[in-house]
């Protein structure tokens, strides 16, 4: 057998044209055009085509003014918010949570971040003064001047450090918590103080919301918790101290921590006995609370000039203890 196959119509062309090149030449184009020549590879073989791998024009060029409008956000860009978009009562994400207002709320300081609408912030010591029903419900001298009144009407940002925000309605309950976790609460609770120095007390009927660094856990008595994570606790009585002597006489640095007045968990801890719930944070750093110095300064009357001159000395020592 030849190579290239013949013609089964015969050796010319059955369409009445040239006959077929000979052997070893490509054969003829039908259209009458010649082609490369034979094993050659064509032109630009290998060659990638015009354009590869260069985006599209205009790629991430801005449309042209008054153009149709992009559609949707792009994949991992979050989607701009506003009034209407924004959520009732609920987060917006895990560090922020959005208050539809309507009326009053107390808030502490510092934790708006940005509002929309028509709203006005007062001191809680200057809004009392116009006020009556505010006095009624807030009664912590400790913390008055760490709070203020948000009154109107739109959607409230507040947020807290970067911290995780939950909301939590209490029905007819009381809770206490970390004063330095609480961010807000609405008019229908009632604060006040706790016997338990930086803790607050909210009793009724309401909704309010508090962070905590990392997620809150929740766990029943009895149990014992390190200070520091400790967030609050609901429907079950206040919390005994425990001391650990044992880790502290074991421990050079728990002794001499216990000398200055401080502690960890490791040696002192909260007991919780009885019915209810503890709250607790996934990390034991505590916010700094101004109001626990303030506390601390008006009990400093009770002492005698020796016991102030005494305890003067043990925080020089402790300070120095911390550099």
């Amino acid at each position: 057998m030849t190579y290239p196959p013949g013609n089964p119509y015969g050796g010319g062309n059955p369409y009445g044209g040239q006959p077929q090149p000979g052997y070893g030449q490509p054969p003829g184009n039908p259209y009458g055009q010649p082609q490369p020549g034979y094993g050659q590879p064509p032109p630009g073989y290998g060659q990638p085509p015009p354009g590869y791998g260069q985006p599209p024009p205009g790629y991430g060029q801005q449309p042209p003014y008054g153009g149709p409008p992009p559609q949707g956000a792009p994949s991992g860009v979050p989607a701009t918010l506003n009034p209407q978009s924004l959520p009732d009562d609920d987060n917006v994400n895990p560090y922020v949570f959005c208050i539809a207002l309507n009326g009053e709320w107390f808030m502490s300081k510092g934790a708006m971040l940005a509002y929309y609408g028509n709203i006005q912030f007062d001191a809680v010591t200057e809004y009392s003064s116009v006020q009556a029903w505010v006095a009624n419900r807030f009664s912590s001298p400790v913390y008055i001047q760490d709070w203020v009144v948000a009154q109107g009407h739109g959607k409230l940002l507040i947020g807290d450090r970067g911290f995780d925000l939950n909301a939590y309605d209490l029905d007819d309950g009381n809770l206490t918590i970390k004063a330095s976790n609480l961010c807000a609460f609405s008019k229908q609770l009632e604060l006040k103080q706790s016997i338990v120095p930086g803790f607050v007390t909210l009793i009724g009927t309401g909704k309010f919301i508090a962070s905590s660094n990392g997620p809150v856990i929740f766990v029943e008595p009895p149990f014992r918790a390190d200070p520091d994570a400790l967030l609050g606790w609901a429907d079950c009585p206040s919390p005994s101290v425990h001391h650990d002597a044992q880790w502290m006489t074991q421990n050079i640095r728990g002794m001499i921590s216990g000398a200055l007045g401080r502690a960890s968990g490791e040696e002192r801890q909260y007991d919780f006995t009885g019915q209810g719930t503890i709250l607790l944070q996934s990390s034991e750093i505590a916010r700094e609370d101004p109001a626990v110095l303030r506390l601390v300064e008006s009990q400093t009357q009770l002492l005698t000039n020796a016991q102030a001159g005494s305890l003067g000395q043990r925080l020089v020592a402790r300070a120095q203890q911390q550099h």
